[in-house]
């Protein structure tokens, strides 16, 4: 196949060479005949098989799906320019200024990937998570074979999801901060047929959201503590803080326990739990 028949294959043999597996927090184990991210290290980030993206590399597919293309923009740390390129060499819409982003600038991405001490992740305006990191996988189970409907904090708070009920217990003032943001949100992307779904369904299974949200509630987020249970380590307390992204509409929620406490000793089980687990 031509070059100019495989323009997505090539843009992503491209941007997986000029990564080092530093740059996306991995370690670089071994020698290694080509500079850049093996197939298998994008893949992993991407949570995609190493043969799906070998086909894609090789223009034996060339039509991925748009949540496909957006985790491979952040695996490769694309910025908003590149992610559109990437779009449009898949054939797919580029995302518009009318809907909640869910583009990772690269700094962000890095910023994940060096806090390994911490469990971390990104969501977007909606509060759907977009990315995290090791830990917070191992803390709270990988998100990344759950569909985004189950990857929602407002959900998970208003509706009891099972998969979140561990990180988000009762918390009025929680539950009014994020209330802000999804109004926040209306305002901010009121085309976004996705976003007044949720809020419409949300609404029809909880009357807690229904009275927060038809009275006008309103709150900010403030540090709080997080009591959650784990099958390793037994009961955490954590600190939680809520972290925004100057000129983004991102939310990062950052984990983190007293130095020297006990808590701290758990969640440092964890992460040595974590990289036995993800380390050949």
């Amino acid at each position: 196949m031509s070059s100019a028949e495989n323009d997505l294959g090539d843009l992503l043999r491209a941007w997986r060479d000029r990564c080092s597996p530093t740059d996306v927090g991995l370690s670089a184990h071994g020698r290694r005949r080509a500079p850049g991210l093996r197939r298998e290290e994008l893949a992993g980030l991407a949570g995609v098989s190493a043969d799906y993206l070998v086909r894609l590399e090789q223009g034996r597919s060339r039509r991925p799906s748009a949540a496909i293309a957006a985790a491979l923009a952040r695996a490769l740390q694309l910025d908003e320019q590149e992610t559109a390129v990437l779009y449009q060499a898949a054939g797919l819409p580029v995302p518009s200024g009318r809907t909640v982003p869910v583009h990772v600038p690269p700094g962000v991405q890095r910023l994940i990937t060096r806090m390994v001490d911490y469990p971390v992740a990104v969501f977007a305006a909606d509060w759907t998570l977009i990315t995290w990191n090791a830990l917070w996988s191992a803390l709270n189970g990988d998100p990344a074979g759950r569909p985004a409907t189950d990857r929602n904090v407002i959900r998970a708070t208003f509706c009891q999801a099972p998969a979140w009920a561990n990180m988000h217990g009762p918390d009025e003032g929680n539950e009014r901060a994020l209330i802000a943001d999804l109004r926040q949100a209306v305002t901010a992307y009121p085309e976004d047929e996705n976003l007044r779904s949720l809020i419409a369904e949300v609404g029809d299974a909880s009357p807690r959201f229904r009275d927060l949200w038809n009275s006008g509630a309103a709150g900010r987020h403030v540090t709080s503590r997080k009591v959650m249970h784990h099958r390793l380590t037994g009961e955490l307390a954590l600190a939680c803080d809520v972290l925004t992204v100057p000129g983004s509409d991102l939310k990062i929620t950052v984990y983190t326990a007293a130095a020297g406490s006990p808590d701290a000793e758990r969640l440092e089980f964890l992460r040595v739990s974590a990289v036995h687990t993800v380390t050949p």
